[in-house]
């Protein structure tokens, strides 16, 4: 991508400085109201065009910190996520501890017993 955009810069720049070549009348303009600049024509497209490169520049360096910051987001949300799944397991670990202990704790189950002594019984 890096080539593309070189080439593209240098041809803009090529075509700016022939036709700066060419234009070399002096042309009015006005910025303001009462405020008028008399330059030639060549130097005021090359302040339009350095105006809109630092434009640009600018707009780049605001949409990269809006990416940065997203970005940024985006992580401390996955950061928590990674903190509450790490925390339910551990809940999940005690208390699976926990039922344990109760179930051992418990007396053994006396239905398997009287089962068999009623069926010595019938027989």
């Amino acid at each position: 991508m890096r080539p593309i955009n070189f080439v593209i810069i240098f041809a803009l720049c090529l075509a700016l400085a022939l036709f700066s070549l060419e234009n070399t009348e002096f042309t009015t303009i006005q910025v303001i109201p009462g405020v008028e600049v008399q330059a030639p024509l060549a130097i005021e497209l090359i302040l339009a065009m350095g105006m809109g490169a630092v434009l640009a520049w600018l707009y780049s360096i605001w949409n990269r910190l809006l990416r940065q910051v997203e970005s940024m987001r985006a992580r401390r949300a996955e950061r928590d996520k990674d903190q509450h799944i790490q925390t339910l397991e551990q809940d999940l670990e005690s208390y699976k501890a926990e039922v344990e202990q109760q179930h051992q704790s418990l007396p053994p189950s006396e239905s398997g017993t009287e089962k068999r002594s009623t069926e010595a019984i019938t027989q």
